[in-house]
């Protein structure tokens, strides 16, 4: 079985309406890419900041400026009116862990995507809020703090898939400054969280599609992943039909040559096994 649990429904854009895309004919281009490129399994992701209700957990800047969508009406929407398995693509924030675990436990999903995209304000990914904006920034601190939050987000026990785990290479090494030298020493810093979890550990081809242009996570970081006995969820990160399965021939390239015969599937936040098809 091939799966794509992690799909938006529309652009990553901050003027699009949910209206307009979480419609039945929508999901219905998806479904049908994701027949065409053998994938069995779709699950819709939206991120939390996108809704209302978000802004019960932070108030960033960019949550206040884009949650204005109803949690309740989503939820509704794909358990109703489509099969797609209902996920959701939380944030990790520090310090306010309660308020987020509160916001998930209040709604029933099949799974939770966790993610790092802010380090405090900044964000990593995002040139609105971007930490590498600052001519004195260190790389090797940046990188520290984040594989250190990474494992504080698995360890927390709030998320199901731990998503494209090493999201600080977004822009590569032409684009931000990297550390030097062997990459491994701040993947250490998430894997007692990421080990004591076992967190299903997401392999994405959306790097492929970024200025980093590599799968997330990195060859070495994900063998320490499998090392420490986590499963893997496949998934492209789509934001448009076109985008679901893109590049799956290299990511099952690589579970392939590291032996991964199985993928993580999630229904009603239970996980189980299934043969790669």
């Amino acid at each position: 079985m091939l799966t794509d649990y992690h799909v938006h429904l529309r652009p990553d854009d901050d003027g699009t309406d949910a209206a307009e895309y979480f419609t039945p004919a929508n999901v219905e281009r998806y479904r049908e890419i994701a027949g065409e490129r053998g994938i069995a399994e779709l699950g819709c992701a939206e991120h939390v900041y996108r809704f209302a209700q978000a802004l019960d957990v932070w108030q960033h800047p960019l949550w206040r400026h884009i949650a204005r969508d109803d949690l309740d009406a989503y939820v509704g929407f794909l358990r109703e009116e489509t099969d797609l398995k209902v996920g959701i693509e939380a944030d990790f924030v520090p310090g306010r862990e309660d308020r987020m675990a509160t916001l998930l436990d209040a709604h029933g999903w099949d799974f939770v995507v966790g993610s790092v995209h802010f380090l405090g304000d900044e964000a990593v990914d995002h040139e609105g809020f971007d930490i590498w904006d600052h001519r004195s920034v260190s790389p090797d601190a940046v990188w520290r703090r984040y594989f250190e939050t990474l494992g504080e987000a698995a360890r927390s026990g709030m998320f199901d898939i731990l998503a494209h785990p090493d999201l600080v290479k977004y822009w590569g090494p032409t684009r931000r400054p990297q550390p030097e030298g062997d990459l491994r020493r701040f993947y250490e810093l998430a894997m007692d969280g990421i080990a004591e979890s076992r967190i299903a550990v997401e392999v994405s081809t959306a790097g492929l599609r970024k200025p980093v242009g590599e799968l997330y996570p990195a060859e070495a970081f994900l063998e320490m992943c499998l090392d420490a006995g986590c499963p893997v969820a496949l998934s492209s990160d789509a934001h448009r039909p076109e985008d679901i399965g893109r590049d799956y021939d290299v990511a099952l390239e690589l579970l392939e040559r590291l032996g991964v015969g199985e993928l993580a599937v999630f229904s009603n936040r239970e996980r189980h096994l299934e043969a790669i098809g």
